[in-house]
């Protein structure tokens, strides 16, 4: 795993957007398209916004998908990911295909066989995925499943996960916020040829600092990002503040380093 930190978020997403649009491109230029997915949450608002406004991507020749969404919650919700997406991305660049998991379906199950189908049906060139405050990888709460061969399933989400969301402002408590999403496997996430993770705020650095800094366990769950060799975790000052190996030093940013598993 290379590891970039920059002095603002900023700073931070720009170098993200840069380092996405350079995947997307290559792929468009060796495969004829790039197939892509993406996290949600408010910690990815500033990074979609610059890369949206990449030059010299052709999007009709993408295809999106995304890692996770809600069970039961209407589209047109300020919280649902299809919404956030359509507004974020979608409505923008208009990729060439975008496909939105159905949280509405009869049969989630079902749905979620579907559309790990569908992700598989070709090589997957980039995964972005942010990391939580519990350290959750889309909704892999600790002690989260490093086995499962399912590329999507359905789950329970985690109070911690609840009053994250909750605290983001899209729910007006964790009580409000479903119960129940449909996600993507840790395991389908490393099957990505790269991943750019891009995790700012202060309210992260607890869980980075646990991801990088102890084992590879389920109960870090983004402590597995470091196993992938085509790997690139992008931090701010603040979500790499608890890093031991900064901790009463005088940081000279950008700071960039290599992490193994």
């Amino acid at each position: 795993m290379k590891v970039q930190i920059y002095r603002t978020h900023e700073e931070m997403a720009e170098a993200a957007a840069q380092a996405t649009a350079a995947v997307l491109r290559k792929a468009i230029l060796e495969r004829g398209q790039a197939r892509f997915v993406l996290s949600t949450g408010n910690s990815q608002v500033v990074f979609l916004d610059k890369l949206c406004a990449q030059p010299d991507i052709d999007w009709r020749r993408t295809a999106m998908f995304h890692l996770d969404d809600y069970l039961g919650l209407p589209k047109d919700h300020p919280g649902s990911f299809d919404r956030y997406l359509r507004e974020r991305l979608i409505d923008k660049v208009h990729p060439g295909e975008y496909n939105l998991i159905d949280g509405l379906s009869a049969d989630p199950e079902q749905e979620a066989l579907a559309y790990g189908k569908k992700l598989n049906s070709d090589l997957v060139d980039l995964c972005v995925p942010g990391i939580g405050e519990t350290g959750h990888l889309a909704l892999n709460d600790p002690p989260a499943d490093f086995k499962t061969e399912k590329p999507f399933f359905v789950l329970d989400i985690t109070p911690e996960s609840r009053r994250q969301l909750s605290g983001e402002g899209w729910f007006p408590t964790p009580e409000d916020c479903p119960g129940r999403a449909i996600s993507i496997s840790i395991r389908q996430i490393l099957k990505s040829r790269c991943l750019i993770s891009v995790v700012p705020e202060a309210r992260k650095a607890p869980a980075v600092a646990r991801c990088l800094e102890r084992e590879v366990s389920p109960d870090y769950p983004a402590s597995i990002l470091r196993t992938h060799p085509g790997c690139r975790l992008f931090l701010d000052a603040d979500s790499a503040g608890a890093l031991k190996r900064f901790a009463a030093k005088k940081v000279d940013y950008p700071v960039s380093f290599e992490l193994g598993s």
